[in-house]
């Protein structure tokens, strides 16, 4: 294992923890944007499965849907996706309680991609507010309640971008009064728009957008938003996106996929295409920050490379897919020790999946179209239950309200796991 690191810390108790923010991450109760409500991919759902029933996982609802790699936003009562249809490409609000389809709302033309078809991006729920931003980076404001739109914008092009290869899939992030995305171009792959008129705010960093979604961590005693693009890292400030910090971390075909997640005050950043991953320290001196490798493990032996998913930090340790080559068809389910780096347990060759945390353990979606359920123990891989439910898929459930939602490109899903 091709392991290097540059700077030891004691990290201490490395506990993921949403501290006070001067800048304040717009959320609803549920699952209401990409990756959970703070963007960690933990839920705070408890009193969930210990184990396995013995006649396999109750469904609750299917309901019939369409092509697309958006997940669930879930609050308010509501299921909101996005898939292609023959209006074009469609937000789609469904009933928590039984899957009735409440409105749907098409904000563009279908999109079609030679890496799959449909939009890439999962709605944001803030407010009364919907985000919805479509393959080609058009982002569009509809009510909740309602689905009608309230505004839309052609961001990339309205920046002189030019759309990622594989379709925009940056999920809007809303910061106060403000809803941000990647677009791309000259001082513009990152921009903010008002809420109420969408606006451009603020625009900030070089270069192509990559395919991240764009987070709201706390480093150093204040809200950095935290955008992957296509080279790298950058924390910007949200009241005006001032960058405050950068890291180059450019990777072949502009792959950096996964969101940067806050660990005990660092930054931790991972990109597939054998790329690999660094641990982030974030340090500020009168008005001036420095960033320092706390550790670093890249190349073709990383301890993990995360192709589109993004890893999960659960009391110290780090759990997520390290996917072997060039978008290849080995991939690793693997726990690391976030303080170093070094591997605690390692499934080889797993295969594709997402996942996320809730309740103490790790619920994974697989290519193959199962739930996986997984204790989340650095002491080794332990699995608590296995059962096909849906088609393919590159999304994770989203778990509310005792229930986990989950779409592949011909139904959305929700499991009862209270």
């Amino acid at each position: 294992m091709y392991y290097h690191e540059t700077k030891m810390r004691f990290l201490g108790l490395l506990v993921f923890l949403l501290g006070f923010k001067s800048a304040v991450l717009a959320q609803s109760s549920g699952w209401n944007q990409f990756l959970g409500p703070d963007r960690s991919g933990i839920s705070q759902e408890t009193g969930l499965l210990a184990k396995w029933p013995t006649d396999g996982l109750e469904i609750a609802w299917r309901v019939n849907g369409g092509v697309g790699m958006s997940a669930v936003a879930v609050a308010k009562g509501r299921a909101i996706t996005m898939w292609n249809s023959a209006r074009g490409q469609e937000v789609a609000a469904l009933s928590l309680k039984d899957g009735t389809l409440l409105w749907t709302t098409a904000v563009a033309a279908n999109y079609e991609n030679s890496m799959g078809d449909g939009p890439r991006a999962t709605p944001t729920i803030a407010g009364q507010q919907v985000f919805a931003y479509t393959g080609e980076g058009i982002l569009a404001c509809l009510d909740v309640a309602t689905g009608k739109q309230q505004w839309s914008k052609s961001i990339v092009r309205e920046m002189s971008g030019r759309p990622a290869e594989y379709g925009m899939a940056c999920s809007p992030l809303v910061v106060d009064d403000m809803v941000i995305v990647t677009a791309g171009g000259q001082g513009k792959a990152v921009v903010a728009l008002d809420r109420k008129s969408g606006d451009i705010r603020w625009t900030a960093v070089n270069g192509l957008p990559g395919y991240s979604s764009t987070a709201l961590l706390e480093l150093c005693g204040e809200s950095h938003v935290v955008a992957f693009t296509a080279m790298g890292v950058t924390g910007l400030r949200p009241s005006d996106g001032k960058p405050l910090w950068s890291y180059p971390f450019p990777t072949p075909y502009d792959c950096n996929t996964a969101t940067p997640i806050e660990v005990g005050g660092n930054v931790f950043i991972s990109a597939g295409e054998n790329h690999g991953c660094v641990m982030l320290g974030v340090t500020k001196q009168a008005a001036a920050y420095t960033v320092d490798e706390v550790w670093a493990s890249v190349d073709v032996k990383s301890v993990m490379r995360n192709e589109w998913q993004t890893s999960i930090l659960l009391e110290g340790y780090l759990y997520g897919f390290d996917n072997v080559g060039s978008a290849g068809p080995v991939t690793h389910l693997t726990c690391i020790e976030a303080a170093t780096g070094k591997v605690a347990w390692t499934k080889t060759r797993f295969g594709k999946g997402n996942l996320i945390a809730a309740d103490g353990k790790i619920w994974i979606t697989t290519m193959k179209g199962e739930l996986v359920l997984v204790a989340a123990t650095p002491e080794g891989y332990s699995e608590i239950g296995r059962q096909k439910i849906f088609s393919k898929t590159r999304q994770n459930v989203s778990i509310a309200d005792g229930y986990a939602l989950v779409r592949d490109d011909s139904h959305v899903i929700c499991i009862k796991v209270k």
